[in-house]
């Protein structure tokens, strides 16, 4: 993607770097490239298990890679046991939901400290979305 999130962006506006908010980035993207969607309208996103710090974080790295918005009112945080996102799009209507894998769970508990966790962070930038994320077309209502 041409117009990819930095590393400095994303820090400037959520004023640190950590692997949840790398995750939002990173997972918004693939929504965009997978999907066919264009950034800001048409989509509508949910997020569930993402109420607290440090996964909270996560939605402002789909805020950032997405153009979805709490003001636009097209992203939704969601009470949940685990981390899933789903994205529609109205136009087209694909519809998915994107988990994180077992290995990337085990990787974010792994990092105890802030350092291992901005560690964990750039590291995460650099990898293949595919490789942290299951990612399924939806075929019912949620």
């Amino acid at each position: 993607m041409s117009d990819r999130i930095t590393l400095s962006e994303a820090i400037k506006f959520h004023g640190h770097l950590g692997p949840y908010l790398i995750l939002g980035i990173l997972a918004g993207e693939l929504a965009l490239r997978r999907m066919g969607y264009k950034k800001f309208f048409d989509l509508e996103i949910k997020v569930w298990g993402a109420n607290k710090k440090p996964k909270s974080c996560l939605i402002d790295g789909l805020q950032l890679s997405t153009g979805a918005t709490y003001g636009k009112g097209n992203i939704h945080k969601l009470d949940g046991s685990k981390i899933k996102i789903a994205f529609f799009h109205s136009h087209n209507n694909k519809k998915f939901i994107l988990r994180f894998t077992e290995s990337l769970i085990q990787r974010l508990e792994e990092a105890k400290t802030h350092r291992g966790s901005e560690l964990l962070a750039k590291k995460l930038y650099k990898i293949d979305s595919h490789k942290l994320f299951n990612l399924q077309p939806i075929t019912h209502n949620l």
